[in-house]
């Protein structure tokens, strides 16, 4: 079996009419790597055309699998999924959607080869963003972040992450959210086994085209109620 350097992870999930374009650009950067790459889809049980899109392109891309989730489990258990399976010593994960451009990636791999066991992408936005109501709610996030956990980070909840495989295993086994609030608790466990972490700036780019499953305040208040409960956790662990 070939050896594989690298292991790039794609949750998927109603990635709609974008989905094939996004792919092409994710391939284009990867076949770019020097070493042996991959790529693990993780299908998270779309209710568009998604996985039919993935089965269609999986045949023409060369290093690559595929796990079909049977209901739909979440994003941070999509990314978990990919990264317990991937062959790669160094493992990361975008989203799809490349609203933060793939061209990121071969740095984030650099940061990881020079000894970093995790690689946070921190968003800034184009001039003109429209969604202002999305950015201030971001950096309201990430000042709540910074106040109730301490964690060196400044923008936990950017899709684009990289780590140190076996650095990160143990880690994993210990992060319990499914869903969003995993990018910040990856983040504050990652800290707390005193791993080494470093921040990427990456231009976040909003595709007007494609639907958001961002929800505002249903899931800020839900981000706050998560916050709170990993504070207890932790706070119970160290009596």
């Amino acid at each position: 079996m070939q050896k594989i350097d690298y292991s790039l992870i794609l949750a998927c999930y109603n990635e709609g009419s974008t989905f094939e374009e996004s792919l092409n650009k994710i391939l284009f950067e990867v076949r770019q790597f020097s070493g042996n790459w991959e790529i693990v889809f993780v299908e998270d049980k779309s209710t568009d055309k998604t996985r039919e899109v993935l089965a269609r392109n999986l045949k023409k891309i060369p290093n690559s699998r595929v796990i079909f989730h049977k209901k739909n489990l979440g994003r941070g258990k999509s990314v978990t999924d990919g990264i317990q399976v991937s062959r790669g010593s160094i493992c990361g994960f975008i989203d799809v959607d490349c609203e933060v451009s793939p061209s990121y990636i071969p740095l984030f791999i650099k940061e990881v080869e020079n000894g970093c066991d995790m690689v946070v992408g921190k968003r800034y936005y184009e001039r003109g963003f429209k969604s202002l109501t999305r950015v201030v709610a971001s950096h309201t996030y990430a000042a709540l972040i910074k106040v109730l956990l301490n964690i060196p980070v400044d923008d936990t909840e950017a899709g684009y992450k990289f780590f140190r495989k076996k650095t990160i295993l143990p880690v994993l086994k210990k992060v319990k959210d499914k869903h969003w609030f995993w990018d910040t608790e990856i983040c504050a466990r990652a800290n707390l086994a005193g791993l080494k972490i470093t921040q990427i700036p990456v231009l976040f780019v909003r595709r007007h085209e494609k639907k958001s499953t961002v929800k505002i305040m249903p899931d800020t208040i839900r981000y706050i109620r998560s916050i709170l409960e990993f504070k207890k956790q932790i706070a119970n662990v160290k009596k």
